[in-house]
């Protein structure tokens, strides 16, 4: 049987310790920082590594010798032996507002600097993961920003094992061991990505894990440190959690005063049941939003500048409805999900082909957005159209689905997905994707001008808050 880790409480600027647990802290338990009063020697040797004035933590080290380690600086090592340096810390006293030029929220409108930002963009998943150069990166974004675009989201996580090493990955894992990949093979080339859309004036959401087994996900975590093929670990596991806010932390730190960073969301499209279809039983709405709950305010007490929202689906938690993304029982319950306090903006997916609606997808999406557009009014909080896609009749479902967003208020959309065609490469294609070729293509364009042109002729400014 495992060790079961200590159990972290969160809070908004804080991560505190439960003093009556261990003096010597177990791998991934918090060993030091405000409000902490638990131990600060780990076990086995492991180090305690500094992250910021609210947080250190225990982490696995080959050199059982070095008993603390402190350091603002950062590495960029592709060495997949854990890092000697931590990513920066923050200031000992933390700004109530973030700096000038972030993204931040005023009742369900975005701003940056006090004026609404328009969010409006597309999804390309793939462009730091795929081996492109930064100038491909640029190009890619540029296809984006060609049409109006504000916004990318990306995935910001990509996990392996010792028997599938290849490519660009952010995390390694051996046994329940794992390590964040720094190198120029990891989050090294994500910092690429992250100039690239910069050098194209995109912001970027990002997600950090995947409720599926694209590029690792949570199966990963449940399989290596738990063993199991039960997907709803992920949210209930103790040691599962913290080595998640490891990963969680390892990436964000480099981005902590990064502007270009829009948002970090928890996963995309966390769900009760993964690729793999199997749940210990257990889990519930009431799960995953105790899960998003305490990971969001982790997120908050490490980088308190950056925006956070789930990344889910935006299913809605009627039991009895009469269609199965409004029953709840994929374990998501939008409403109770937007009133976290943690989490800034809400966000929603439209797929009516896989959810049982073929042959109705224009009206039944139509419907969705009215519904999510009534929930963001409630919670008057941000929300988006995060992820859209048909296979046929783009063009005029489309139209439809994005006039909708006009006349409901829906804070912004993005499309799945952005497509690029460079030389000697092509994005992937998986029957959703729009290239600069495509009549959808102009039909973004036409929407980003009308959405931008909707929010100047309202011409206020909006007191920044965040």
């Amino acid at each position: 049987m495992k060790t079961r880790l200590v159990e972290i409480t969160a809070t908004i600027f804080g991560f505190a310790c439960l003093p009556k647990v261990y003096s010597t802290m177990p791998l991934y338990g918090q060993c030091g920082g405000k409000s902490c009063h638990g131990g600060r020697t780990c076990a086995n040797g492991n180090p305690y590594i500094y992250q910021n004035d609210w947080y250190s933590q225990c982490m696995v080290s080959s050199h059982t010798t070095t008993s603390s380690i402190a350091s603002t600086s950062t590495t960029t090592s592709d060495s997949l032996e854990p890092s000697s340096t931590a990513p920066p810390s923050l200031p000992s006293a933390v700004p109530p507002q973030p700096p000038p030029g972030f993204v931040g929220v005023q009742g369900t409108q975005f701003v940056v600097d006090g004026v609404r930002f328009p969010v409006v963009g597309e999804n390309a998943y793939w462009v730091g993961l795929t081996g492109l150069g930064a100038d491909q990166m640029k190009e890619a974004f540029a296809d984006i920003a060609a049409t109006g675009a504000t916004v990318v989201r990306t995935w910001g996580f990509s996990d392996i094992t010792t028997s599938n090493s290849s490519g660009v990955y952010y995390q390694s894992w051996s046994g329940q061991f794992s390590t964040a990949n720094r190198g120029e093979d990891g989050m090294g080339n994500f910092d690429k990505v992250v100039a690239a859309a910069k050098a194209n004036g995109l912001r970027l959401i990002v997600p950090l894990s995947n409720n599926w087994s694209d590029y690792g996900g949570m199966d990963v975590y449940v399989k290596q440190i738990a063993n199991s093929t039960n997907h709803d670990l992920f949210y209930s596991d103790p040691d599962i959690k913290n080595a998640f806010k490891y990963y969680a932390h390892a990436f964000m730190g480099r981005y902590i005063t990064e502007p270009t960073i829009m948002a970090w969301e928890l996963a995309n499209e966390p769900r009760c049941k993964g690729s793999s279809g199997m749940t210990s039983g257990n889990c519930n709405p009431a799960m995953i939003a105790d899960w998003a709950r305490e990971v969001a305010a982790f997120i908050k007490s490490i980088d308190p500048y950056h925006l956070i929202g789930i990344g889910d689906e935006g299913f809605f938690n009627h039991p009895g409805a009469s269609t199965y993304p409004y029953q709840g029982t994929e374990g998501i319950d939008f409403d109770a999900n937007l009133q976290i306090s943690s989490i800034d903006f809400g966000t929603f997916h439209l797929y009516p082909s896989s959810w049982g609606q073929s042959g109705n997808e224009l009206d039944w999406g139509n419907k969705w957005i009215e519904d999510h557009a009534a929930s963001m009014r409630k919670a008057n909080k941000p929300v988006i159209l995060e992820e859209f896609g048909v296979t046929s009749d783009q063009l005029t479902i489309y139209s439809a689905w994005l006039k909708q967003v006009i006349s409901t208020g829906i804070t912004g959309d993005l499309i799945w997905q952005s497509g690029s065609r460079l030389p000697g490469w092509t994005s992937p294609d998986d029957g959703y994707t729009v290239y600069p070729d495509s009549p959808v293509y102009d039909l973004l364009k036409q929407h980003a001008v009308t959405l931008q042109g909707q929010i100047k002729s309202s011409a206020y400014k909006l007191t920044h808050t965040h």
